[in-house]
C-alpha cells in the first residue's frame, strides 16, 4: 500500500491557534470518535402537504481509524444522511433535527468543515490537468502559506505512493477528447485531492460508483489503509459491494426507508441477522442478501405488502435490540463526559490561504486548462477563424460606392452578431469549471469571489487574441475603412462584444448549470439581442416596448453602433454612373455620399464612442455581478 500518510503537524497551522482553547482542542487533539444522536430529516410532501421523514432518528458512533459502510436500497436516505453528517444541505425545504459530536462535543460548522472533507459521487476533476497538478492546486487552495513548498511536494509524493498512482503522476486526468487515467484511478485522485489538508473525518459518496469489482476493491482497500495508518474516520455510502469489498469495512450502517436496520461491526452482521430470523445463506454475498431483505419497493401487491411488513419488523428489531440501546448509551456517556460546548468556535485565518493566494492559484490553474483544453478556447479560435474566412470571402473587396453600402452594413452586423452568438461554445468549458468550484466551495476552500475574478481575468487575453485573429483576416479582406486607428477600433468593439457575450454565458450558466438549458437560454438571448440591436429594425422605428425594455440593455446594439460609426463617420462613397445618390448629403453635387448620411438613417450620432464603451463595460460588470450573486446564493 505504500508508506503511511502523515497528518499535518499542528505547528504548521500557526501559533495563533493558542488564542482559543476550544479551537486548540479541535486542532491539537486527535479525533477519538464521531457520533450523532437522533438525526431526523423532514420534508413536506408535495401532494399530501404532510411532513415526511427522509431519515428518522438515526444514532451512531464511529471510532478513529474505522471505515464505515453506509448501505441501503435506492431511495433509503443514504446520501441525505451522509450530507447531514457532513453538515451539508439535506435538500430543498428540509428540516434537520438531532445533534452530532466530535469527541462528545458540539462544534460549529466552520471548525467542523476544517477537519473534514467530502468526496462526491461524480469525479469533478479538471481533465486537462495531470494527476500531480491536480494535487498541487488542491494544496495551493487549501494549505496555509506556513506550509512550505517542499512540505507540499513531499505530501503529494507520499499520497501518490500510498494510493498507488505514482506511475500516473504526469498523466492527464482525461477529457472527452483526450484519453487519460482509468475510472478507478480517477476515484483515487478524487479521494487524494481531499486528503491534502489531512482531514480527521472523510465522507465518501458512492466511491465505487461506475467501477468494476476489482477497481472497487482497490479504492476501498486504499481507504481502509489510509484510515488505519492515520487514525482517520471514513464514512462511505456504497450501493452493492462485492463480498471481498464488503468485508473490508469495519462497521455497517444499514438503512431502509430512512430508518436503521443495523449498525455495528461487519463481523457481527451474520450473528445479528441470524438471531432476528434472517440468517445469511452460505456462499452468498452478504451485502446483496441484506439489500434484498430490507428492500420493499418491488413485487406485486401481495409481495409488496409482505416485504414492507418484513422491513418494519427488521427496523423494530433493531430499535428494540441491546445493540441499539448500547450505542445510545455510549453516545450519551461521551457527551456527559466531555461536557457540552454550544459556543461558536473561532476559525483561524491561517487555516486557509488568503484571498489573493487563492485567486492566483485559480488563475494559474485556469491558464493551464485554457491552453490545454481545446474545448475551452482552442476549438473556439478555429471556429472564429473559419467565420472570419467565410465573412472575408463572402464580403470580398467591397468598394466605397453606394452599391456596396448595404453590404458593408450587412457585414458589420454579421461580424458583430455572430461573434457573440458563437460564444455559446463556452458553455461546456464553464460548466466544468463551475462543477469544480461547487465541489471546492462545499469543502470550504474558497467562495464565489476568487472564482469569478479569476474566471474573468483568465478569459481576457484569449478573447483579445481571438478578436485580433478574426479582425486581421476579415477586416482587410472585406476592405473596411483603411487605417490603423480604424482597424484597432474595430478590434476593440469585437473584443468588448466577446467579453460581454462570455459574461452572459457565465451569468446564465451560473444560474442554470445544465448544458441543454444553458445553451438554449444563451442562444435565445443572443437571438433577442440580434432582433433589437438596430440592424433588422432601426432604432427610429423599433416598437417602443422592445426599444425601451431591451434595446438599451443590448450589448450587441452598442457594438453595432460603434462599428457603424467607425466605418461610415470618416468615409465617402461614390454615387456611381448618373449620380443618382441613394443618400442625400452635402456632397451630392460632387456625386458622392458622405458616410454620416448613412448613420443618420439609423439614428446614430458621432462622438459618442466613449459613452458606448462605458455602457458596454457596465453591462459586462452587471453580468459578472449577477453571475457572482447566482454562484453565491446557489449552493449546488
Amino acid at each position: 500500500m505504500g508508506s503511511p500518510i502523515p497528518l499535518v503537524d499542528t505547528g504548521t497551522l500557526g501559533p495563533d491557534l493558542e488564542r482559543n482553547e476550544s479551537q486548540q482542542f479541535l486542532m491539537n487533539r486527535t479525533v477519538q470518535n464521531f457520533s450523532w444522536s437522533g438525526l431526523t430529516v423532514t420534508v413536506k410532501d408535495r401532494q399530501s402537504k404532510q411532513a415526511t421523514d427522509l431519515i428518522n432518528s438515526i444514532t451512531g458512533d464511529v471510532k478513529q481509524g474505522e471505515l464505515v459502510a453506509l448501505m441501503g436500497p435506492s431511495g433509503c436516505g443514504k446520501t441525505t444522511l451522509l450530507n447531514v453528517l457532513a453538515r451539508r444541505p439535506a435538500g430543498s425545504g428540509a428540516k434537520v433535527m438531532g445533534d452530532s459530536y466530535v469527541n462528545g462535543v458540539r462544534i460549529d460548522n466552520g471548525a467542523f468543515g476544517r477537519m473534514t472533507s467530502y468526496v462526491e459521487q461524480e469525479d469533478a476533476l479538471i481533465g486537462s490537468l495531470t494527476v500531480r497538478e491536480t494535487l498541487k492546486f488542491a494544496a495551493d487552495l487549501s494549505l496555509p502559506s506556513s506550509v512550505s513548498k517542499g512540505q507540499r511536494i513531499e505530501r503529494i509524493r507520499t499520497l501518490l505512493e500510498a494510493f498507488g498512482i505514482q506511475q500516473q503522476a504526469n498523466t492527464l486526468v482525461g477529457t472527452p477528447i483526450r484519453k487519460g487515467i482509468s475510472g478507478g484511478q480517477k476515484r483515487r485522485v478524487s479521494v487524494v485531492s481531499q486528503l491534502i489538508t489531512c482531514p480527521k473525518i472523510l465522507f465518501l459518496d458512492e466511491p465505487t460508483s461506475g467501477l468494476d469489482s476489482r477497481a472497487s476493491f482497490e479504492v476501498i482497500s486504499y481507504a481502509k489503509e489510509l484510515a488505519r495508518a492515520n487514525n482517520i474516520i471514513i464514512i462511505a455510502s456504497i450501493h452493492q459491494p462485492s463480498t471481498t469489498t464488503f468485508e473490508l469495512f469495519d462497521k455497517l450502517l444499514l438503512l431502509s426507508a430512512g430508518r436503521t436496520c443495523y449498525f455495528g461491526p461487519v463481523a457481527a452482521v451474520d450473528d445479528y441477522f441470524r438471531d432476528i430470523g434472517h440468517p445469511i445463506p452460505d456462499h452468498t454475498n452478504p451485502a446483496e442478501f441484506l439489500l434484498d431483505i430490507v428492500s420493499s419497493d418491488f413485487g406485486n401487491a401481495k409481495g409488496l405488502g409482505v416485504a414492507q411488513d418484513r422491513v418494519k419488523k427488521i427496523q423494530q428489531s433493531w430499535a428494540d435490540s441491546a445493540e441499539a440501546q448500547a450505542i445510545t448509551r455510549q453516545v450519551s456517556d461521551q457527551v456527559r463526559q466531555e461536557g457540552k460546548d454550544d459556543g461558536k468556535v473561532e476559525v483561524d485565518d491561517l487555516a486557509r490561504p488568503g484571498g489573493a493566494r487563492i485567486t492566483a492559484a485559480l488563475l494559474h490553474r485556469s491558464f493551464i486548462k485554457s491552453y490545454r483544453d481545446v474545448v475551452a478556447y482552442g476549438i473556439r479560435i478555429v471556429m472564429y477563424l473559419g467565420l472570419a474566412i467565410m465573412m472575408g470571402t463572402v464580403w470580398l473587396r467591397l468598394h466605397p460606392s453606394q452599391d456596396y453600402i448595404q453590404p458593408f452594413v450587412n457585414a458589420i452586423f454579421f461580424g458583430s452578431a455572430f461573434m457573440s452568438f458563437m460564444a455559446v461554445a463556452y458553455v461546456p468549458a464553464f460548466l466544468e469549471d463551475r462543477a469544480n468550484f461547487a465541489k471546492e466551495r462545499a469543502n470550504g476552500l474558497y467562495g464565489a469571489t476568487p472564482f469569478v475574478i479569476s474566471n474573468f481575468l483568465i478569459g481576457l487575453p484569449f478573447l483579445f487574441i481571438i478578436s485580433m485573429l478574426f479582425s486581421i483576416v476579415s477586416y482587410w479582406l472585406s476592405n473596411f475603412r483603411p487605417g490603423g486607428d480604424a482597424f484597432m477600433t474595430w478590434v476593440m468593439w469585437i473584443f468588448l462584444d466577446l467579453v460581454a457575450a462570455e459574461s452572459l454565458v457565465v451569468f446564465v450558466t451560473a444560474m442554470f448549470p445544465n448544458f441543454v438549458i444553458s445553451l438554449a437560454l444563451v442562444a435565445f438571448a443572443n437571438g433577442l439581442w440580434m432582433s433589437v440591436g438596430g440592424f433588422l429594425v432601426t432604432p427610429k422605428i423599433l416598437n417602443p416596448f422592445w426599444k425601451y425594455v431591451f434595446h438599451y440593455i443590448d450589448y450587441q446594439a452598442y457594438v453595432f453602433q460603434g462599428m457603424m460609426v467607425n466605418e461610415f463617420s470618416q468615409r465617402n462613397y461614390s454615387c456611381g454612373t448618373g449620380c443618382h445618390c441613394m443618400y442625400t448629403t452635402d456632397l451630392a453635387d460632387q456625386c458622392q455620399i458622405r458616410g454620416t448620411g448613412v448613420l443618420e438613417t439609423y439614428g446614430y450620432a458621432t462622438g459618442r464612442t466613449g459613452k458606448w464603451v462605458g455602457i458596454l463595460v457596465g453591462i459586462i460588470a452587471v453580468y459578472r455581478l449577477f453571475g457572482w450573486i447566482a454562484l453565491h446564493l446557489r449552493k449546488t
